[in-house]
């Protein structure tokens, strides 16, 4: 599966001098600062720094790029944890667990956890891209539209696990997400729900819809009190305890590997990427606990979960780009973009002809991910210190910071206002015990959905009968219907099986 050949030249290139290496530190900073700046997203910060890839050889120029990437995924689950704001939509299913874990006086096990993961989950990526890039290949080859809605609807039915204490009112809220996310032109040119309003044709600006659901309304809620974390001796950022952190992701193996597999599968498909493959690994994890109920209120499971799987998605995501020359999301559109300046075309040509550069780039983020590792740690007392920001401070700074991010991403009053307004939806959602993640879900995966669907349709004449054709269709519905019911289904058996015991017991 390996060509020891080019894999020779690889080494070659990325050790016969240190150039390669000087870009890859700053571009780590770079991503872990934009990721976890609310509103301030890591495709930005790599659009932002393109220009500066000019200057730098093709190889350089993709290790700088996909330095800021592998910052960008973990900085986001920074601010996911210590202020309920997810950097990224990839951080979404680690607000659940992380803030609720931060707040209950752990910030610096929380933010470990997460930095553990998020180094496994990098380095797990790229090994399997390493190993499995041909193979990936012709499997994203034979994923249709039909396969992508299937994926992206085991996401959608994270509504029900989420459902927390009312399961039809999480249900509601994911469905009027899905409902905003259909605003705007849809993918068959028609017009939906704009109310005459020209900033609404591209639908509702998600990322910020998503600060203002979950951040906003989370500050609304807080303000009062005095710190993130009142008591003091908690609310101190401590290295041991950060890599006390560290050690308690690394003692969960399993569930790093599974939320890795799941990162490098959905990451791959084009389109789909870490968002999707984040709630659908927390939701496994979830599912698969022993102690179900402790989810959602700080569990360590749900933070190694849901950043191993956001991680990994990256070495996922590099499938589509070097193998077709398709960027499965935002960050891989900026390296294509990358490919152009140096005129050079992905695709299997460039896989087949500049093997080396492939290779180079895959161990080069291998050796990445443990740099994030030190870089995290080096750089984490700076990004956490906002446990320390009393609140009557941190809340106007944090709105300001998010309104003029929400400006900045939209480059019209239209984000600033989507903003307020989803503040106030997610407040009402929150005071009436709605799922705020619920409704985001529904408005992050909801146009997706619907185009993939639309996609099916065109391709299948409207004939349902063109399922039936699609094998690996039907095996991802029955591994969706399989983790649904599933665990209902052992529920009860356990219950039927516990009262024949004490039945007996009393005989």
């Amino acid at each position: 599966m390996i060509d020891l050949g080019a894999l020779g030249d690889a080494f070659s290139l990325l050790f016969s001098s240190f150039q390669p290496w000087m870009v890859v530190v700053p571009g780590l900073i770079i991503g872990l600062l934009f990721g976890s700046v609310p509103g301030l997203q890591t495709s930005m910060a790599m659009a932002v720094f393109l220009p500066a890839t000019l200057g730098m050889d093709f190889l350089s120029a993709l290790l700088f790029l996909t330095a800021i990437f592998t910052g960008g995924m973990f900085g986001g689950g920074v601010s996911a944890i210590l202020m309920n704001i997810p950097g990224t939509s990839s951080a979404v299913a680690t607000t659940f667990d992380g803030f609720p874990m931060a707040r209950s006086g752990r910030p610096s096990e929380a933010l470990g956890i997460a930095l553990g993961a998020s180094t496994v989950g990098t380095a797990f990526g790229y090994m399997t891209l390493l190993l499995l890039i041909e193979p990936l290949t012709s499997v994203v080859l034979k994923l249709g539209p039909t396969e992508m809605f299937v994926v992206i609807l085991w996401g959608l039915t994270l509504i029900a696990a989420l459902r927390g204490k009312f399961m039809a009112r999480s249900i509601l809220a994911g469905t009027m997400g899905l409902l905003i996310g259909t605003i705007g032109m849809s993918p068959n040119a028609v017009i939906r729900g704009t109310m005459g309003s020209p900033f609404l044709l591209d639908g509702v600006p998600v990322i910020p819809a998503m600060i203002g659901m979950f951040a906003a309304s989370e500050l609304f809620s807080i303000a009062g009190g005095g710190y993130l974390v009142d008591s003091k001796d908690k609310n101190s950022i401590s290295l041991k305890r950060i890599l006390s952190g560290i050690g308690e992701a690394l003692r969960m193996p399993v569930t790093l590997l599974r939320g890795s597999v799941y990162g490098v599968l959905i990451g791959a498909i084009p389109g789909v990427g870490s968002s999707v493959a984040n709630l659908v690994s927390y939701g496994d994890a979830h599912r698969r606990a022993g102690s179900p109920d402790s989810f959602g209120k700080g569990d360590p499971r749900g933070i190694a979960a849901s950043e191993s799987a956001n991680s990994s998605s990256e070495g996922g995501g590099m499938v589509a780009l070097f193998a077709l020359g398709i960027p499965g999301g935002a960050g891989t559109a900026v390296l294509l973009a990358a490919f152009s300046m140096h005129n050079i075309t992905g695709g299997p040509r460039f896989l087949s002809e500049q093997t080396d550069i492939v290779y180079a780039v895959i161990l080069a983020n291998i050796v990445q991910a443990l740099l994030l590792l030190f870089v995290g740690i080096f750089l984490m007392h700076l990004m956490s210190s906002v446990v320390k920001v009393p609140l009557r401070i941190l809340i106007p700074s944090v709105l300001v910071l998010a309104t003029f991010g929400a400006f900045g991403l939209t480059g019209t009053m239209a984000g600033p206002i989507t903003l307020l307004v989803f503040a106030l939806f997610g407040w009402l959602l929150r005071k009436y015990e709605y799922s705020v993640a619920a409704a985001v879900i529904g408005l992050l995966l909801g146009n997706m959905a619907e185009g993939e669907l639309l996609r099916s349709f065109q391709i299948s004449g409207g004939n349902f009968d063109y399922v039936w054709s699609r094998p690996i269709t039907l095996g991802l519905f029955v591994l969706l219907i399989l983790s649904l019911f599933l665990p209902w289904v052992m529920a009860r058996l356990q219950k039927r099986v516990r009262r024949r015991i004490e039945h007996s017991s009393h005989e």
